[in-house]
């Protein structure tokens, strides 16, 4: 596994920006995103979405179960109280199409998850560790991590998930072994786009072992463009960078991860806020992969991702 170091220069701005965050109004974050992105994304093109050189499989690799040609790794991350209300409509929408998925939830914003995450249970979906805080703070120093690591193990055993993914995307894989997680999924291949982006430069996962601790934990990366950089920040009009992502993950016989949001997700079709994109195109994708890929894929959990990659 190389990591990729991209935009190593800006990342002081990032405590910066964090601090003003509560002060900005979403719309102009947005917007300013929008920006950047918009001054960028020429410079990465090369990169992203599909970047050849992290297409290669680990050494020794003998396949995913049952000689499956990719696996495929549904996952939400659900950042406020307005995702959590989406949480079981899309959980029916995806049940209805033949999939199961991983919701990840914040647990100290979180006001009505425990019922939720029980449904989720009950109809075998997978409920995993999304921070503490959503507030882009936990790896700001090691202090603030350690401190926030005691809360974070008792909402582990609590809900007793096996699975974690940093708000943002931010990470330090050595100190996420402070955690008591089997996997950890708060990486990606590439995406330049990441306030850290310094991707992991793989479509597999892989194990992390700490020889100090005696202990390792499975990397899930997701490999596939979030939702909200395609349709809120790029504000695409369909799911062409999946597909086209897709189709080359499944030529490499890669992971295809991705992280969508219940609450950027408008499922009950009134006017789109600035935020906001149809569930129409994550359900697009779920048909697209079904009508192309039937039964060449390995559908599964996180968790059992993990399993699998962990013996």
């Amino acid at each position: 596994m190389n990591e990729l170091k991209l935009n190593r220069k800006f990342l002081p701005l990032k405590n910066i920006y964090y601090k003003l965050k509560p002060i900005i109004p979403r719309r102009l974050q947005i917007i300013l995103r929008r920006i950047i992105i918009d001054l960028n994304k020429d410079n990465y093109k090369d990169i992203w979405p599909i970047y050849d050189k992290v297409g290669c499989a680990p050494k020794s690799w003998t396949g995913w179960p049952n000689n499956k040609q990719f696996a495929l790794v549904l996952t939400h991350d659900v950042d406020t109280t307005g995702g959590e209300e989406r949480c079981l409509d899309l959980m029916n929408l995806e049940k209805e199409l033949g999939f199961r998925s991983a919701y990840f939830f914040v647990p100290a914003i979180c006001k009505n998850c425990l019922p939720i995450q029980h449904k989720l249970k009950k109809n075998k979906f997978e409920v995993g560790i999304h921070g503490l805080f959503h507030d882009g703070k936990l790896f700001q120093s090691r202090n603030i991590f350690q401190k926030r690591t005691v809360l974070i193990n008792h909402f582990i055993s609590k809900w007793k998930v096996l699975g974690f993914r940093s708000p943002a995307m931010h990470h330090d894989l050595t100190w996420i072994h402070d955690l008591n997680i089997t996997y950890d999924a708060s990486t990606f291949d590439v995406d330049p786009f990441e306030p850290q982006p310094d991707g992991v430069a793989t479509i597999f996962p892989f194990i992390v072992k700490s020889e100090l601790l005696g202990k390792s934990y499975v990397e899930l990366p997701y490999t596939l463009p979030q939702d909200f950089t395609v349709f809120i920040l790029m504000r695409q009009k369909n799911i062409e960078i999946w597909k086209r992502k897709l189709d080359w993950i499944a030529e490499n016989g890669g992971m295809a991860l991705v992280i969508t949001h219940p609450d950027y997700m408008n499922i009950d079709g009134s006017k789109l806020s600035i935020d906001e994109y149809p569930v129409d195109y994550y359900l697009d994708f779920l048909f697209y992969i079904k009508n192309k890929y039937a039964n060449q894929y390995w559908h599964a959990l996180p968790k059992e991702i993990a399993q699998f990659w962990a013996r």
